[in-house]
């Protein structure tokens, strides 16, 4: 009779390897039942079952990063308060 599996040859960053093969453990599935839930999750969705994205801040984020470095470099002038009190006393007297 012939088999109903065929192997598939992956090669993958040992780290990344061992790291997941960990958690698989943990959750008490193999490395190959791991891969067939995902080639099976393929099928089914017809393409990947997740988002594949590169992790680029927002905007906003982007412009919240440079004016902390422009603080960081001493390239911005800022008030710094050393307690909150001082600060509240500072804003509420700006009114």
């Amino acid at each position: 009779m012939a088999s109903l599996t065929s192997p598939i040859n992956v090669n993958v960053n040992k780290e990344l390897k061992k790291e997941s093969t960990e958690i698989l453990n943990e959750l008490g599935i193999s490395m190959s039942t791991a891969i067939n839930i995902f080639l099976s999750q393929v099928v089914r969705t017809k393409g990947i079952p997740f988002k594949v994205i590169s992790p680029k801040p927002s905007s906003k984020l982007r412009k919240a990063l440079l004016e902390a470095d422009a603080i960081i470099r001493g390239k911005e002038n800022i008030k710094a308060y050393y307690n909150v009190d001082d600060m509240f006393n500072d804003i509420t007297n700006e009114k």
